[in-house]
């Protein structure tokens, strides 16, 4: 189930909360018990392999600096 990471306007406490994807909208108390929460943007971290070489690997050609405008 994912978690969502909210702030307390009144306290400024931030907490999460585990909830459906359906509830992900919907307001979330204060562990303190106050109402006036906002939601967060939260980074997501994916893991996994892949094919793609790894930036800056040394492979010339393309990008900002894979060429001429770095200096």
């Amino acid at each position: 189930m994912p978690r969502y990471e909210y702030r307390c306007r009144t306290c400024g406490t931030t907490f999460e909360v585990s909830r459906p994807m359906a509830e992900s909208s919907a307001p979330a108390d204060c562990p303190s018990g106050h109402d006036d929460t906002v939601k967060l943007l939260s980074a997501v971290a994916v893991g996994g392999t892949s094919s793609a070489p790894a930036a800056g690997g040394g492979g010339g050609g393309g990008g900002c600096c894979g060429g001429g405008c770095c200096g």
